[in-house]
């Protein structure tokens, strides 16, 4: 078991992260006593339950289930549990367990800042992917107008419980999704890249069960230093402004895929902009092409997208946190047009 503990500036809230096993069967019903005290409600989704209904079951809280998917993450699923949650005669003093993936946590976390003006929130994450993202630094989130995470708040969990157990469920897409945001931390941290070129099967499941605490510290530090994101912090978003316009044209790929592509893109434009560690720029390629199954998406044409970034601080300009060298990364502006043509030139070349 691995247990980390984030003290926020300027707060008086601490994040617990636990990573262990079978917290379905013994951390959560350890909890309990309290949970019931307090009061509390389980969030989920259609494909969690299913898989998990027994043991959700056995805890014996009240339970809210979303259909599964993106589609989801909007004002409907958010108000339809916030209603929930008031007729469960939650209080100030309750919590909201949010159990499943990115939009659960996403859509759970975001209930629990606004209802009563602010509750708790732990957070389980059942894929590998909001393990060693989503579920770690308060960011909370629904899609609104067509534009991804528009309406949010940060609310930090009071406790998340990271199981590798819950990979053995997952679909190889799944896996390949959390290596999206594995690979980015990698491309932050010299040690990690390292491990991952040097891992044979980057699927294999104890790999990533091993990996998942580093990607945690590594995230947690980050959060710790700039909890509102208003410096080093958005370094988390490299390859995130082409992805989540490619996220956003493109509904048949994860959001882990759509990251791995924008930072292919995107550490192709850090080769021609700026003083970059060129080789490093493209063994960091070579790990992308090893994890993605089709490297290849018209980018350009999906780039107008990439203006609704909230990085962005101009009109007409696009903001791109890329990576440069080993453990390094920049913020590079440029303007639409130019970053357009960019990606044709890149995209011809995949």
């Amino acid at each position: 078991m691995r247990t980390f503990h984030i003290k926020l500036k300027g707060t008086p809230r601490e994040s617990i992260i636990v990573c262990r096993k079978n917290v379905l069967s013994k951390a959560l019903p350890e909890l309990l006593p309290r949970l019931k005290a307090g009061g509390a409600i389980v969030f989920t989704d259609s494909n969690v339950y299913a898989l998990y209904q027994r043991q959700i079951d056995a805890l014996t809280l009240p339970v809210f289930v979303m259909p599964a998917g993106e589609e989801h993450k909007d004002q409907t699923t958010l108000f339809a549990l916030l209603q929930a949650m008031a007729e469960a005669n939650l209080r100030r003093t309750s919590t909201l367990i949010a159990l499943g993936g990115g939009v659960v946590g996403d859509v759970g976390g975001l209930a629990a800042s606004l209802y009563m003006r602010g509750i708790s929130c732990i957070q389980v994450p059942t894929t590998l992917l909001a393990q060693v993202d989503s579920s770690v630094g308060g960011k909370t989130a629904i899609d609104f107008c067509g534009v991804k995470n528009l309406i949010g708040a940060f609310h930090q969990p009071s406790l998340v419980l990271a199981d590798p157990t819950f990979f053995g469920t997952l679909p190889p897409r799944e896996i390949r999704c959390g290596l999206g945001e594995i690979v980015k931390h990698g491309a932050l941290n010299a040690a990690l890249f390292d491990k991952l070129s040097a891992q044979d099967d980057l699927s294999d499941l104890d790999f990533l069960a091993s990996v998942v605490p580093e990607n945690i510290r590594i995230k947690a530090e980050i959060v710790q230093k700039d909890p509102n994101e208003r410096g080093l912090r958005r370094c988390l978003n490299l390859g995130h402004t082409t992805g989540h316009a490619i996220e956003l044209a493109e509904k048949t790929l994860s959001h882990g895929e759509c990251v791995l592509l924008g930072l292919l893109y995107e550490s192709r434009i850090a080769e021609r902009h700026l003083d970059a560690d060129v080789g490093y720029l493209q063994a960091l390629s070579a790990l992308i092409k090893r994890v993605l199954a089709d490297p290849k998406t018209d980018a350009a044409s999906h780039a107008r997208l990439a203006l609704l970034d909230k990085k962005n601080t101009a009109k007409d300009k696009v903001t791109l946190a890329v990576p440069v060298k080993r453990g390094e990364f920049a913020l590079l502006e440029l303007g639409f047009r130019e970053y357009e043509e960019e990606l044709k030139e890149i995209g011809q070349t995949l």
